[in-house]
This record gives C-alpha cells, sequence and structure tokens, in this order.
C-alpha cells in the first residue's frame, strides 16, 4: 500500500472574500474578481456588458483567459504562469473563473471582516 502524497500549496485563498487557487504545471496562484480587476479585464477586452465579460471568461476564450490570468491574479507569479499555460488548463481556468464571477452573483453582501484581515 502506498501513501497518497498530499499536496503542500504556499498560498491559501480567501474565500470569503471571493479568492480561488489555480495551479498550472507547478505555478500556485490566487484570483479574485475584484471590480477594478475585472474592469481592467473588461477594457482590455473591450467588453459591452457585464454578461459580455462572464462569456468570454467562462467560455475561456484565449485572450480572456490570458487577461483573466494576468489581471485577477493575486497572489503568486501571473507572467511565469502564463508562459506554461496550455489548452490542458483550460478546464481548471474555466472552472476558477467560475467560481470567482459567482461570488459577485451569489446574493453575498461581502465580508468586510474578511477584506481587513487580507489588508493586514
Amino acid at each position: 500500500m502506498t501513501a497518497q502524497k498530499i499536496p503542500t500549496f504556499k498560498f491559501e485563498p480567501n474565500e470569503a472574500r471571493g479568492e480561488a487557487r489555480l495551479i498550472i504545471d507547478d505555478v500556485e496562484l490566487i484570483l479574485a474578481a475584484e471590480m477594478a480587476r475585472l474592469s481592467a479585464v473588461s477594457s482590455r477586452l473591450q467588453c459591452r456588458s457585464l454578461n459580455d465579460l462572464f462569456v468570454r471568461l467562462s467560455g475561456v476564450e484565449v485572450a480572456a483567459t490570458a487577461a483573466g490570468i494576468e489581471l485577477l491574479t493575486v497572489k503568486g507569479n501571473a507572467l511565469e504562469a502564463l508562459t506554461k499555460l496550455k489548452l490542458k488548463h483550460f478546464t481548471a481556468c474555466a472552472a476558477t473563473f467560475a467560481t470567482i464571477l459567482a461570488h459577485h452573483f451569489d446574493g453575498d453582501e461581502g465580508n468586510a471582516e474578511a477584506v481587513d484581515e487580507t489588508a493586514n
């Protein structure tokens, strides 16, 4: 019987703040859909609506995925991850984008205490 290797991570996502982990090969990232970051992605992709932005990110359009990784990463080396990004990673990217975007649509009013914890 072999022991299962338990993955160790450098970063812990603050789920109350809407963060989620994304692993691209050996690069660990924490992403968050903060409004300023979403605005930057939307501007770069020239989205005309929030729905357009959501569809492009959740549909893992190549340009949207690259912009999302670069601009929504709050912890980790996004540029290193982009150099290792392959089509096989797009399923994980879609799941991560959906998780962080859902934080804005689940009716949650947010968690100011969680935000305060990350600022310290």
